[in-house]
Formats: structure tokens, C-alpha cells, sequence
């Protein structure tokens, strides 16, 4: 955290994200979610650097899986960092930050409620394509972020809105 310093948020948001990204058994989007909505609250607090409970700091992710999400990840990334740069940077002031949070926030509750198995990934494209515009200072990429993060909400609630349609017909 220290060495990222006014980018730590938005790296966390990437690495919070990425999870979601493949199809991952339930547990995993709510840890996600949760975590995210943590870091979501601290950005529309205003905190200067991001605070993760002491448990999760301690601890460690095998480096084979690491490496494995990261061989993964890379083609992508390098892609995309071939196209980002910085623009549309007004979501560098600090009210644009919050309202960064508000939505960050908005996408992790929307990963507490996604579908099973496949539902997270529009959802977790969202959240790491939101990330790395922030990291990038690329307001464009954000922007990209917030419409896949729209379809992938679109589907959460309807997921969300079948499943108590079926227990009202049910009961």
C-alpha cells in the first residue's frame, strides 16, 4: 500500500475485480463484493490511502496461483495499455472521486446479488475496466467500465427479481 500510494485504491479495484472475471464458484463474488464495498466506502469517505483489516494484510496467495491469474490477465492488459492514456481526466478532483466511490460501490453490491458461476463477469470486466481507467487517469476506459457495469447490473437484478418472482409463485 505504501508504495502505491495515490493509486493504491484504484489497484486494489483491479485486483478485486479480476476474481470475477472467470467464471468462480459462489463464496468468491461475495468475498469480492464485501471487500469492495470496503474499499468503495473509504473513497467516499475521502481517505488519502485505503485500510484493509490486519487478517487480510497477513495474508498470502500461492505464487503459482498469482502467476497463473497474472499469465492470464497480461495479453489483455498489454492491449489495453497500448490504447490508455490519459483523458477526460476530470475524475482526478476529489468530488469526482467520490462519486467513483458511490459507483464502485453500486457495482460491488451488484456482485453480492450476480447469478452464480457466470453471473459475476460483466460485473467483474466492470469493476477492473473502472480500475484501470483510474490508474491510467483514463476517463474513457471508465467510461467503458460504467457500461458494461450497466449490463451486468441489468442482469443481477434480474436475476435478483426471477429468483423472488419464483419464491412468490412458489409460496
Amino acid at each position: 500500500m505504501a508504495v502505491l500510494q495515490d493509486r493504491a485504491f484504484a489497484v486494489l479495484i483491479v485486483l478485486l475485480g479480476l476474481p470475477n472475471c472467470l467464471p468462480m464458484p459462489p463464496p468468491i463474488p461475495l468475498i469480492c463484493g464485501l471487500l469492495l464495498a470496503l474499499v468503495a466506502v473509504q473513497i467516499i469517505v475521502g481517505r488519502a490511502t485505503p485500510w484493509l483489516p490486519d487478517v487480510l494484510l497477513r495474508r498470502s496467495i500461492a505464487s503459482v496461483d498469482v502467476e497463473r491469474a497474472v499469465a492470464r490477465a497480461m495479453p489483455a492488459f498489454r492491449r489495453l495499455e497500448r490504447f490508455s492514456r490519459p483523458r477526460m481526466t476530470f475524475l482526478d478532483n476529489p468530488i469526482a472521486s467520490r462519486l467513483m466511490g458511490v459507483v464502485i460501490l453500486i457495482l460491488a453490491l451488484g456482485l453480492l446479488f450476480a447469478p452464480p458461476f457466470v453471473g459475476q463477469i460483466p460485473l467483474g470486466i466492470a469493476v477492473c475496466l473502472v480500475g484501470l481507467g483510474l490508474v491510467e487517469r483514463d476517463g474513457l476506459v471508465v467510461a467503458g467500465g460504467l457500461i458494461v457495469g450497466s449490463v451486468g447490473l441489468t442482469l443481477s437484478l434480474g436475476f435478483v427479481y426471477a429468483v423472488f418472482s419464483g419464491l412468490e409463485t412458489l409460496f
